[in-house]
């Protein structure tokens, strides 16, 4: 951890605001993850994380890294028309990145982070006119909480915004039709718990589809609505926060601590 603390000196003299560091951290960390899990899509899906103050930036991954590359120090922080700022200036980054991202950060208070992904299983989901089943438990503590937003084609056109802001609401997860999945959190690990347990449930719509729809159990009366009151977004920010977030940095630093310099 000494190569950490020295990276984060070093930082906290390039002009850092307050708690910029730890949100790097944080998103480096998300990166990590989702590449351990097998979630990544070459260089060609984003995570986001606003950086704290009222200057309205938040960060994002360079366009030229894989995911396992991500540190804290290499993400970029751009501002609301998407222009890499400060050390970050002349660095490259997703157009379509921007578009989803910023839409979402501008628009929710709550969003300081903002998670999208192209997984088989979530596109293979997304594609399905029914939308995500409430056949497993996985699945009913997600769907309760997430929107869902027509395919407009690669999102560059910065009209969509707009749409995306108005199919999401005041949920935290949505399901880009034919595309993939996103989902919102007021922290970096709310945000990734909630991407996990709707990748989780996507996965497993796929695998108990390949039965057939026909042969498929559906849950008693009214224990969908029970499990959305016990997996109440305010409860999932506090699970990710205290138990499971802290459980994956360790899973993380015992890998591979490089996503904190």
């Amino acid at each position: 951890m000494a190569m950490a603390a020295e990276a984060e000196v070093s930082m906290a003299h390039d002009g850092m605001a307050p708690g910029e560091w730890a949100a790097r951290v944080d998103l480096a960390a998300a990166y990590r993850l989702v590449a351990l899990y097998g979630w990544d899509d070459l260089i060609f899906t984003h995570l986001s994380a606003r950086v704290p103050g009222p200057e309205h930036h938040f960060l994002i991954n360079c366009y030229d890294l894989m995911f396992e590359e991500i540190t804290a120090s290499n993400l970029v922080k751009i501002d609301a028309d998407g222009q890499p700022v400060g050390p970050s200036a002349g660095r490259r980054v997703n157009p379509a990145g921007f578009t989803i991202h910023s839409a979402i950060h501008m628009a929710r208070e709550d969003a300081h982070a903002v998670m999208h992904l192209h997984t088989p299983h979530g596109q293979a989901v997304s594609a399905m006119a029914w939308g995500l089943l409430p056949h497993t438990q996985t699945a009913m503590i997600a769907a309760h909480d997430v929107a869902y937003h027509e395919y407009e084609g690669i999102a560059t056109d910065l009209d969509e915004r707009a749409r995306l802001v108005e199919d999401l609401g005041a949920k935290n997860a949505m399901i880009l039709r034919n595309h993939g999945t996103l989902t919102v959190g007021d922290s970096v690990g709310a945000c990734f718990l909630r991407l996990y347990f709707l990748e989780r449930a996507c996965e497993a719509q796929v695998h108990m589809l390949a039965a057939g729809r026909e042969n498929l159990h559906t849950p008693p009366q009214g224990v969908e609505a029970k499990v959305a009151d016990q997996s109440a977004p305010k409860g999932m920010g506090m699970l990710a926060e205290r138990l499971a977030w802290p459980a994956l940095l360790r899973k993380l630093d015992r890998i591979d601590p490089s996503y904190r310099t």
